[in-house]
């Protein structure tokens, strides 16, 4: 396992941050809960320290899986957590303000069954709460013990020059970046060259479609997000680029003998460099997959190839 340090942090984490998406049980068609428990004790028994969520995920119910899975092992690894999206009357409605930052706070920690979270995370912003209400509500909430660290989730440029006055005090950054999606390339390397603040990605096996499971005829059940045109990677001329894509990974995979996924998340390693990589997670099967990216490094004319075959027009 590899680990660094966050920014502006002493917190020592692992680049590789098994995300809680999948942990809230909706959207991902069938999900095992035990497989999801087993997963978790298998990646902290193999060097994983980081776990992300959010409250938003399974209405709460990723953040209490997760707590409860974490029990044994609180003070050995980092739970990062999000605040910020909440629904009210079937809405979807987007809430930086002081007073829902507590409340938001201490739903989280109920449900996680702790004390404390290491880093707390505006998951997007409300337009309306500036940065310097939300850093002055997070940092009461540190001042009381009830969070360590804070960090941003979903930023813009447009908000570069507002985060640099606080640059700071966040200690990372999240942003959607794969192989099957670059769009987001430039604000990230931008942000951390002006900020030093850490980035981490999700969506960084493309929901899945750099597995190498899937192919143009592949079929989602309702219950799974992914058979929505809005999940661009499984749909159209994106989907066939995708497999573009993967075809070169097992190229690779078949010369190198590491697996597909390990490489398209090994990729993300070492193009962003000081990035952390969140995987999401459903069985063991697949943690370990990921886990592999940390046994090798790619070669400059790999990662060439993998920039040229991956730059899709349309994005």
């Amino acid at each position: 396992m590899e680990y660094m340090t966050l920014s502006h942090s002493e917190l020592k984490v692992s680049r590789l941050c098994m995300g809680g998406c999948p942990l809230g049980g909706y959207g991902w068609g069938d999900v095992n809960h035990s497989d999801l428990i087993r997963s978790i004790e298998s990646a902290i028994n193999h060097g994983v320290t980081m776990f992300d969520t959010a409250d938003i995920y399974g209405l709460g119910s990723s953040e209490e899986t997760l707590g409860k899975a974490v029990a044994n092992h609180r003070h050995e690894i980092v739970i990062a957590t999000k605040f910020g999206v909440r629904i009210q009357n079937g809405i979807t409605l987007y809430d930086n303000s002081s007073k829902w930052i507590r409340k938001a706070v201490e739903g989280s920690l109920k449900r996680l069954d702790t004390d404390y979270i290491d880093v707390y995370q505006v998951h997007y912003r409300d337009g309306k709460t500036s940065m310097s209400e939300i850093v002055e509500s997070l940092s009461q909430l540190k001042d009381e013990g009830k969070i360590r660290y804070f960090g941003l989730s979903n930023t813009s440029i447009d908000e570069l020059d507002e985060l640099k006055s606080f640059n700071e005090k966040f200690v990372s950054f999240q942003h959607e970046y794969s192989l099957a999606n670059r769009k987001n390339e430039a604000l990230i390397l931008e942000l951390q060259k002006q900020t030093n603040i850490t980035p981490l990605t999700w969506g960084s096996l493309g929901q899945g479609i750099l597995s190498g499971k899937y192919t143009q005829d592949s079929i989602f059940s309702q219950n799974d997000r992914r058979s929505r045109s809005i999940y661009a990677n499984f749909h159209g001329d994106k989907l066939l680029h995708n497999l573009r894509i993967v075809d070169l990974l097992r190229e690779i995979s078949e010369y190198t003998l590491h697996s597909i996924p390990s490489i398209a998340i090994r990729f993300i390693l070492d193009f962003l460099k000081e990035s952390i990589v969140i995987v999401g997670i459903k069985n063991e099967k697949q943690l370990m997959s990921n886990i592999e990216s940390m046994s090798f490094r790619l070669s400059d004319e790999e990662i060439k190839k993998l920039l040229l075959i991956s730059n899709f027009k349309k994005q």
